[in-house]
């Protein structure tokens, strides 16, 4: 039987084919060098003034081009980057056949957190020219994604005490054997036993006088500013947790941030951003009920944006629902409750500070003769009702989402949609980077950066983005040779007048913003 048989390896080509002519003309890696050429890196905040001494350095967009095309390939590690560089076809035409080492690789990525949001940015800005971002229904919501860092290597309070308290165990225990031991033998292996322990113990009592200095409730040891945290049911990992925003129209994400917190405080600077991302206020935005907190319904209130929230269940139940304080109607011009017995329930109108908030109290004296205290409340004295400064934001919020339910179900279609392809197609359930939240942040920038590029071509499709590429690569090509000239003569002009600095500089502004060019940078 006859099989189709390779080249041999060691005949000469007599024509050999160049490294272009190897990767075809559709192929995606030609997308990635468009985009990355487009991009002005030193206004991004890349470095690029390097010193003319020594070793010269690799140009940021090379490191770029490479960590977005391994991203979206599903490579992170340095490590396995820099394999690549030396055995992918794909690679070696995207960076001209550099092979920077891991280390080059890895410090690109760790010191760049702010440049490669910018990037990320930039991405969100070509779906907008696109017409792919809607902008009237975003979706919020979190994602854990796991830390360098073991359950074993993070501490609490109640962790170091229980540790503590087992080493005092096995030290009596030591102590006890080495007052009985025969044999300097045996009394040596017993005292190594116990100067082991001893250096245990001084361990976590510096774990004990970091967690107290910090002022933080856990501490990681690994990775700092990780923090253990549910993901799931009761279920725990020490992770970062990355509130992302998606548009409704296309799931793309429009912006991310790294943090190792809970949701309740988050949705109000996810607004802010939002905001200024979209350049407009006029969109509702969906978020679960983890977000449900009242100063963040008031900010959400002050922004002029529009928000549902899912509703959590009440904290405080009654013996019976039917007399849970949602039940309860409040009139707001005569500032009193009505319980569902007909009764006014009023306020001395004292402010009362709580943790994060102040409430006003009101009571009635008729709970002490109702007939149905029992099934309302267990307190001796009858109900109590609490009313924050953020109550009619809360209520306001409720009644949009018994108004639309509907509307609000599209939450978890939306803003999940992102969170399957990275985590469950592409498998970047973790971070991958090491020691401090700005590295995290990172990582989850060319996370995010690799997802939008993946979903824009798969909307677009690639010869859509690569003519649009082209002309934005030329239309910058003209702005950066305008933007130079000017940076050119006001270095010149510093040494002159401040008025001939004046005139140079409006000159070139006219010059320079004449041009009728509908271009904006991704920052």
């Amino acid at each position: 039987m006859k099989y189709i048989e390779g080249q041999n390896r060691e005949q000469i080509s007599i024509f050999p084919i160049s490294l272009d002519s190897s990767i075809n003309q559709d192929n995606e890696v030609r997308l990635i060098d468009l985009f990355v050429e487009c991009l002005e890196i030193g206004i991004l905040g890349f470095r690029i003034d390097h010193i003319e001494n020594g070793r010269p350095a690799y140009h940021p967009k090379d490191l770029l081009k490479l960590y977005i095309y391994g991203y979206m390939n599903r490579v992170r590690s340095s490590r396995e980057l820099e394999k690549e560089c030396k055995r992918n076809i794909e690679v070696m035409w995207l960076l001209k056949g550099l092979a920077p080492d891991h280390n080059t690789i890895s410090n690109f990525r760790k010191d760049n957190p702010k440049a490669i949001k910018r990037v990320f940015r930039s991405t969100v800005n070509i779906a907008k020219h696109f017409g792919l971002i809607g902008g009237s229904l975003i979706a919020g919501d979190s994602t854990k994604l796991r830390a360098q860092n073991s359950k074993k290597n993070n501490f609490n309070q109640k962790k170091v005490e229980r540790h503590l308290e087992y080493i005092d165990k096995k030290l009596g225990e030591y102590n006890e054997q080495l007052s009985k031991a025969d044999g300097d033998q045996q009394k040596k292996e017993i005292q190594d036993e116990i100067d082991k322990h001893h250096k245990r113990k001084d361990v976590y009592h510096q774990i004990e006088k970091d967690l107290k200095d910090s002022g933080e409730v856990q501490i990681s040891t690994s990775d700092p500013e990780s923090r253990q945290m549910i993901t799931r049911n009761n279920i725990t990992e020490v992770a970062y947790n990355i509130q992302t925003t998606v548009d409704a129209e296309n799931n793309i994400p429009i912006d991310y941030k790294v943090t190792n917190t809970n949701d309740s405080k988050a949705m109000g600077n996810a607004l802010q951003r939002a905001k200024t991302i979209l350049r407009s206020n006029s969109f509702t935005a969906l978020f679960d009920k983890g977000y449900h907190t009242g100063s963040e319904f008031k900010l959400a209130h002050d922004l002029g944006i529009d928000v549902m929230v899912a509703i959590p269940r009440v904290a405080a139940q009654a013996p019976n629902p039917n007399y849970n304080v949602d039940q309860f109607e409040y009139n707001k011009d005569g500032d009193f409750y009505i319980c569902p017995q007909g009764n006014h329930l009023i306020t001395p109108g004292t402010w009362h500070q709580a943790k994060t908030y102040q409430f006003k109290r009101y009571t009635t004296r008729a709970c002490l003769q109702c007939r149905v205290k029992s099934e309302c409340s267990k307190a001796k004295y009858g109900k109590g009702v609490q009313r924050s400064q953020y109550t009619e934001y809360i209520y306001k919020n409720k009644e949009g989402i018994e108004k639309e339910p509907d509307y609000y179900r599209r939450r978890q279609a939306i803003v999940e949609h992102p969170y399957g392809t990275i985590k469950r197609q592409w498998g970047f359930h973790y971070i991958i980077t090491k020691k401090y939240k700005h590295r995290a942040e990172a990582d989850a920038g060319m996370i995010f950066i690799a997802y939008n590029l993946r979903r824009i071509i798969n909307l677009l499709g690639a010869n859509s983005m690569k003519d649009y590429l082209k002309k934005l690569c030329n239309v910058f090509g003209i702005i950066y040779h305008h933007i130079s000239l000017y940076i050119r003569l006001y270095k010149i002009s510093v040494v002159f007048t401040k008025n001939t600095i004046s005139f140079q500089y409006q000159s070139l502004k006219r010059l320079i913003f004449g041009q009728n060019i509908g271009f904006s940078l991704g920052f």
